[in-house]
């Protein structure tokens, strides 16, 4: 039983390490950005602020200057400092000498007061800019102050200007004098605006931070996730070109029966097409033998192993050695079965000619001894058959069996030769011969037996001058002997056929076929066995001396043979053969 394992390995494969990193830089980046978004917001407020108190002292002055030239009276410009003084903006509007002594103020109770300021008063007034700074209100809002020199007007002022900012005639001095004036402005609405802004700008660095992380993140698993893709595409390359290319044949099913791979091997050994397989019912597509093995694995888990019979669909039967087991996914779900399987066939063959040649060997030697102690009888039986025959020539009958035994030991004599022919070891003197001036010298050897039992000859044989090594005498031997066991087997008449013709440009085909009784299925794995016959008059030497020639000259002979309809004895060659002894 076969279980497929989950992949411990995720498409995932972006260290959670370089995750952190990108966070843990990103986080300092947008957190500057953030603090220089606030501070330059910071800057621009104070720079409005700024201005604002400088617009307010100078439409202050516009507005002293402006009463000085209508002859207002000091009431009047106390109530210009005091009704400008009444926007919301304003906290408080206050005048003061360069003593830091209050000569005017919005709120009158505190003229005549000094203004605790901390501040060097002498150089604000000789520095003739505006300054300002943030007064800090522990009970409220802070408060923006801007202030600077103040100067009512360039020629002195006229007395109600003394009285309107209480300068006790004994502290009044000749020329014009300086003055500072000090804008409160109220920090309530731009600090609840600066704080929304620094939330805002907090929240808006929040979410670039996360679009960041996540834009990074995002670009780190694409790229893990085409890694782990690209590397899943080799892997499943790798795969698929490794079951196409694998030396065996595979079969795959899923749950339902069907087929799901069909590799080239499997392709060539059972004579079907990927093609025409894939999706199908294995029971429908895949020949038999092969078929019922996957049907009988079924989804039982079992595994097999050993060799089946095939039947091909051209009629052919071949033998398999196959496994075959049945898959699993995680939990113990069925998805189908494997089968793996070669062809045994030619393999098996070659078996069978292992132990047919570790056979004939033994048999060899046993009949060349046996022939051996048989011939030194036969001589002497012939001998005295011999003398019998001469003293007893006026004597018919005595004679005539003389004469029986003689032949009879001659023949017996031509067995044992033949016996100890196929028991010695056989050498071929080969060189460049015409094939067909063989072939045809062989047929005329046996026309007249031909013509005298009705049997017809038919050739196919090509008209150029085919030269190819071989042992001339062994092939005659070969080849009349095949004609010999033809018109053996046509009684009644008939036809003989031999044909020629090349076979991959490397081996010569010769055949030769008759209409005769044919030879069983049973009996055709032995007929090149020594001494297995058909014939009461044969020895069954025959095709096992033609079966050793021909593997002495590197080629192959079988029979191809159906009982009433004849046979074909086929013989392949190569093109260019070497000496062998066998």
């Amino acid at each position: 039983m076969i279980k497929m394992t989950p992949s411990k390995r995720s498409w995932i494969v972006t260290p959670p390490w370089l995750i952190i990193g990108t966070v843990v830089i990103l986080v300092p980046i947008f957190v500057f950005m953030a603090m220089d978004t606030i501070n330059r917001q910071k800057e621009q407020t104070t720079h409005l602020m700024v201005e604002k108190g400088a617009a307010i002292i100078r439409s202050f002055e516009a507005g002293i200057r402006t009463g000085m030239g209508m002859r207002w009276e000091g009431f009047q410009l106390q109530k210009l400092l005091m009704e400008t003084a009444e926007h919301t903006d304003i906290d408080y509007l206050i005048v003061t000498d360069s003593d830091g002594t209050i000569v005017a103020d919005s709120e009158p109770l505190r003229i005549g007061t000094v203004y605790e300021t901390g501040l060097d008063l002498k150089n604000v007034v000789a520095a003739k800019k505006l300054f300002w700074r943030q007064i800090t209100n522990s009970q409220g809002a802070d408060t923006f102050e801007v202030y600077r020199s103040f100067l009512p007007a360039s020629r002195r002022p006229p007395p109600f200007f003394d009285l309107f900012f209480a300068r006790p005639p004994s502290e009044r001095q000749p020329g014009p004098e300086r003055f500072i004036i000090f804008v409160g402005l109220n920090m309530a609405p731009i600090e609840e605006a600066h704080k929304q802004d620094v939330q805002r700008t907090i929240w808006i660095a929040i979410v670039f931070l996360l679009i960041g992380t996540a834009g990074i993140v995002s670009l780190l698993l694409a790229q893990g996730y085409l890694s782990a893709r690209s590397s899943l595409a080799r892997v499943q390359a790798f795969s698929e070109s490794l079951v196409e290319n694998m030396p065996v044949g595979l079969l795959a099913t899923d749950a339902a029966g069907n087929v799901t791979a069909c590799n080239r091997a499997a392709e060539e050994i059972l004579h079907v097409k990927a093609g025409e397989v894939l999706g199908k019912s294995a029971v429908n597509v895949i020949p038999p033998g092969c078929a019922d093995l996957i049907e009988m694995q079924g989804a039982k888990g079992r595994r097999y192993e050993g060799e089946i019979n095939c039947t091909l669909p051209d009629g052919s039967a071949i033998t398999l050695e196959s496994v075959s087991t049945s898959l699993y996914e995680p939990k113990d779900r069925f998805i189908g079965n494997i089968v793996i399987f070669r062809n045994m066939t030619e393999f098996k063959h070659l078996q069978d000619e292992v132990a047919r040649s570790r056979r004939l060997a033994s048999l060899g030697g046993l009949a060349a001894g046996v022939a051996h102690e048989i011939r030194n009888p036969l001589s002497s039986i012939k001998g005295f058959a011999s003398y019998f025959r001469e003293k007893f020539a006026d004597m018919p009958s005595e004679r005539e069996a003389a004469d029986v035994m003689i032949r009879e030991v001659d023949r017996m004599n031509r067995v044992i030769t033949q016996l100890i022919e196929f028991a010695r070891p056989l050498t071929v003197k080969i060189e460049p011969i015409s094939l067909p001036v063989v072939i045809r010298h062989a047929l005329s050897l046996i026309e007249k037996d031909a013509a005298q039992k009705g049997i017809k000859i038919e050739t196919n044989i090509p008209e150029a001058k085919w030269e190819i090594p071989l042992d001339a005498d062994r092939m005659t031997q070969v080849f009349l002997n095949l004609y010999l066991n033809a018109i053996a087997a046509m009684q009644n008449g008939g036809l003989l056929r031999v044909s020629v013709s090349i076979q991959d440009d490397q081996r010569v085909r010769i055949s030769v076929s008759d209409t005769g009784t044919g030879i069983p299925a049973n009996d055709l794995p032995r007929v090149f066995d020594p001494y297995f016959t058909t014939r009461s008059s044969g020895t069954g030497l025959g095709l096992a001396i033609c079966h050793k020639i021909v593997e002495a000259h590197g080629g192959e002979i079988f029979l191809e043979s159906e009982v009433g309809k004849g046979t074909t004895a086929v013989i392949i060659l190569p093109a260019t053969a070497t000496p062998q002894t066998l």
